[in-house]
This record gives structure tokens, C-alpha cells and sequence, in this order.
């Protein structure tokens, strides 16, 4: 269970497994029954992933740099003198984009959790798990922060396994007590920014700079944080993708044929067999894999991508990168592993294959994405309710008016209070507020409650229930039109009261 099964003709999947597995004096397809981080005996198995480079490994560095330096700076960035993104749950206040969502919003929030969920499974259906390899937390951080880190201190792969197994002296000291200590840094630091997220970066410089014990609450939510990072990037690691992540257990069902994912052209590449220089390797029935095993020596989770997708693998591109440098030092064409679909390798085909399916997921994406920024951007600042109030008949008052009683709530969505004022919008009439002689005042994310009474002349009135515009405004700005309808006499009779 800790591999997805690659669809392989058959002929081919006996033949190659039974090769590859018997040195290692396992049986044929013996390693789907446990991930490649665990020995037979159920111990961690400690990856020591070799230093990539390479085109994709430049390319996720800077996507990494990209989204590192938003997340680090979105607490302090304002937009319309708001936060970036804040996710205050113990408000129960959230920022998105300088935008302002509170607890009425919350239909929001449930319409873009499902939105969510459908572009995931869509996207990963149509181009694989490119989100883990390029987009993830999880990967920009073990992979572009304490990754790296660790091949500064310590060294590539082979100077790392070399320091664990020597024995404890001034130099493994030094280096491993410098590295945790960066890591136990870098954790505080994230610890503070996600912190920042959910209390704001005000309170949070509260935190910071004033005395400790007038804020222990806080201080201690800080070092929780900070503690659970370093444990997940020095200690978990690849195991947070391998066990716990259930995206990648899930990609065994939302995969196909035609997914686009990290592969290794078996077509191409079979059989195995060490480079010698100058040969046909055509003629001596050899394929262009020369079983240098860079590729399982770069993978930070520890797989062999020869043997198909396998839930390990988050499409990190470090395999394609050295399979990519090795092509290229024994003069053989680049892409034996590649990002491709099955389908394509089956067919001997390169490049994105669009597919009648593929067309129409993307075409979903594309409206899903759409969709929520409509959510997200187009919602109304100041949303109102007006309805009549149940039980109450009409009145007639002096000076030939009929008048309707009604309640109304209005809830402010915005962060500054905002005076609104009622208006009718068609025929003669006006609008009366209870115990208010002015404009109604709704404050910062609040709600103001009241009643009305809109009085129409009664030579205005053609049914006994007829429809009304009402317009909501915040001075000459008008926010809303609500529509309700107004109880009275039937025109030629004396009604009831």
C-alpha cells in the first residue's frame, strides 16, 4: 500500500520489477507493501537526499524565494490600510486581500472550501501534483529553507552520513549544535509570521517588545509553534508527506492514464545497463537508462522513480534534473524522466496530450477560479433586511397616510462604521425611523437592529399589497436596493384597520 500502481503493459511489469528488486532479494512488486522510509522491521529508514541541480531546481528556487517573500511580508503589507491576510479566529475576524469577512460571511467561506476541494481534485486529475513540488509549505520550506541549510553546515548527502556515523567530537558538536540552532531560529521566525496571521501584526510587536509576563498567553502560543516547526522540519520531515499528508494517499484514486506526472520513459530507458564509452547501445539491446541510481539518490523521500508514481513522490523535479545531467555526459537525448502522462509514454508520444477530459477540467478551473474571486471581490459592503412586521395591519394616520411597520437589520462587512440612511425609491411617501430622528449608525463589522414606518398617501395605494424599492444609503451612495411590499386598503373601499 505504499505505492500507486503505474499502469505498465504486463509483459513489461514482471520482467522489470522481478530485474530490479531480485539483487536486493525481494520478490516482484514486494515493495508496494511499505514506503520507501521504513525497513522491514518498521524502523525509520533516514533519508539523506543528495544536493539537486538543474534547470527545474532553479526554477523551484525562485518560486520558493517568490512565495517565501509574501508570506514573510504579508502581515505587514497593507492594503486600504488593512492587513494583507488575517485570520483572526478569536474575533472572528478574516482579512483576505485587504477585505474584510466576518461571521456573516461564513456562506462564503463554505462555497470556497468546496470550490477548493474541486479545483484540487480537478487540477491533480489533469496535471498530477505539480501543488506539492512548486506550491506546498511543507516542500518550500524542508526543501528550500532547512534543506539547504543543513548542505551548508554539513555538507552534501555523503559528508551528512559520514558526520552521523562517526563518533561525537569537536566538529560534529559544533556542526550539528550550529544547525539545530539555525533551525530552532527559522522555527521561531515562522512561528512569529503564522502568529502574525491569526492575531495581527500589531498585537503581535505587543508581544515582541513588551514585558513577557504582561504577555504569557501569547509567549507561550509562540514557543508551542515554534516547537512543533522544528520538530516537523528537523526531525519529521518526509515523513509529514509520506503518513500524514492525505493528499498523496488520495492521488492513487484521482490519478489515470492521462495525469500528467513526474515519469520515467520505460519504453525508453529498458533494459538497464552501465555506460560504456563509445557503444551502440541499440545494438547491444541496451535502453538508455545507465543505472547510475542519481535519481534515487536526489529524491527526498527516498523512491526510485523507475518504479512508476508511487504516493512518495511530490514531483519535486530533483529525478529529472539529474537524470537530465546524466543524458547529457554520456550524449543521450534529455527527458528519459520527465514530467509525461501514461498514456503518452504508451503511445510514444511527447509533450501535453490535450484530451477531451483535460480540456474540459481546465475549462472547470478556469470557472471555478473565476467564481471565487467573483466571492471573494464583488460581495456587498453593508448587506440589509427589511420585513414587514408579522402581525401588524396597516394604520391609517393623519393627512390621508397609510402607515406599515417594519423590521430591519443591517450588517457592516466593512472596518469603519458606516452612517445609512432609508429612502423610497418610486412614488410619494416617507420613511420614519423609531426612536431614531436621524441616520442609523452601523458600526465597524456590527449590526444595527431597528423598526420603520413607511407612510404612503392613500391615493397612492392601487392593491392591497403592492411592491416597494427601498433604497439604503450611506450619504449621496447609494449601497443597496431592497424591495419589500406595503400593506392597505384596496383603492374605492374603507379597508380594515
Amino acid at each position: 500500500m505504499g505505492a500507486v500502481d503505474p499502469i505498465l503493459p504486463s509483459s513489461f511489469k514482471m520482467e522489470h520489477e522481478t530485474w530490479v528488486y531480485k539483487g536486493r532479494g525481494l520478490q516482484p512488486e514486494s515493495y508496494r507493501d511499505s514506503i520507501s522510509t521504513v525497513d522491514r522491521e518498521g524502523k525509520r529508514v533516514w533519508v539523506y537526499p543528495k544536493k539537486p541541480k538543474g534547470k527545474f531546481t532553479t526554477y523551484r528556487n525562485w518560486v520558493s524565494l517568490a512565495l517565501l517573500a509574501i508570506l514573510f511580508a504579508g502581515p505587514f503589507v497593507r492594503v486600504g490600510g488593512q492587513p494583507l491576510l488575517l485570520l483572526n479566529i478569536l474575533e472572528r475576524k478574516f482579512i483576505i486581500f485587504g477585505q474584510v469577512f466576518w461571521p456573516q460571511d461564513f456562506y462564503l467561506f463554505v462555497l470556497a472550501s468546496l470550490i477548493g476541494l474541486i479545483f484540487i481534485v480537478l487540477f491533480t486529475v489533469v496535471y498530477g501534483r505539480v501543488f506539492c513540488g512548486w506550491i506546498c509549505p511543507q516542500t518550500i520550506f524542508m526543501e528550500g529553507v532547512f534543506r539547504k541549510i543543513e548542505y551548508w553546515i554539513e555538507g552534501d548527502y555523503t559528508a551528512q552520513k559520514k558526520l552521523d556515523k562517526q563518533a561525537w567530537n569537536r566538529e560534529k558538536v559544533l556542526k550539528k549544535s550550529s544547525k539545530h540552532l539555525v533551525f530552532f531560529a527559522i522555527s521561531f521566525l515562522i512561528a512569529n509570521t503564522f502568529l502574525a496571521y491569526i492575531i495581527g501584526s500589531e498585537e503581535l510587536l505587543d508581544i515582541v517588545t513588551d514585558p513577557p509576563q504582561e504577555h504569557l498567553a501569547g509567549l507561550i502560543s509562540i514557543l508551542i509553534f515554534t516547537a512543533v516547526f522544528y520538530w516537523v522540519f528537523a526531525r519529521f520531515r518526509e515523513q509529514v508527506c509520506t503518513t500524514v499528508c492525505p493528499y498523496g494517499r488520495l492521488q492513487g484514486v484521482m490519478l489515470d492514464k492521462d495525469s500528467v506526472v513526474i515519469s520515467y520513459d520505460y519504453t525508453r530507458g529498458e533494459s538497464r545497463a552501465k555506460y560504456r564509452k563509445g557503444e551502440d547501445r541499440k545494438a547491444a539491446d541496451k535502453g538508455d537508462c545507465v543505472d547510475c541510481k542519481l535519481c534515487v539518490s536526489v529524491c527526498p523521500t527516498g523512491i526510485d522513480i523507475r518504479n512508476g508514481t508511487q504516493l512518495e513522490c511530490i514531483n519535486c523535479t530533483a529525478c529529472i534534473d539529474a537524470c537530465d545531467s546524466i543524458m547529457d555526459n554520456v550524449g543521450l537525448p534529455r527527458g528519459l524522466i520527465r514530467y509525461e502522462s501514461e498514456a503518452n509514454l504508451q503511445a510514444g508520444r511527447t509533450g501535453m496530450h490535450w484530451t477531451k477530459r483535460s480540456i474540459a477540467y481546465t475549462a472547470v478551473l478556469a470557472v471555478l477560479m473565476v467564481a471565487f474571486f467573483g466571492l471573494l471581490f464583488m460581495r456587498s459592503q453593508v448587506e440589509t433586511s427589511l420585513l414587514r412586521t408579522p402581525g401588524m395591519l396597516y394604520q391609517e394616520q393623519e393627512g390621508g397616510l397609510i402607515s406599515n411597520l417594519y423590521n430591519y437589520k443591517i450588517i457592516n462587512k466593512t472596518h469603519e462604521g458606516v452612517p445609512v440612511t432609508f429612502r423610497l425609491l418610486e412614488g410619494e411617501g416617507e420613511i420614519k425611523l423609531i426612536g431614531n430622528q436621524g441616520q442609523i449608525q452601523v458600526p465597524e463589522g456590527g449590526t444595527a437592529e431597528g423598526a420603520l414606518f413607511i407612510l404612503i398617501p392613500k391615493t397612492d395605494i392601487r392593491k392591497a399589497s403592492q411592491k416597494l424599492k427601498i433604497g439604503v444609503f450611506q450619504g449621496d451612495q447609494q449601497l443597496e436596493t431592497l424591495k419589500t411590499k406595503f400593506m392597505g386598503p384596496i383603492s374605492g373601499s374603507n379597508g380594515s384597520k
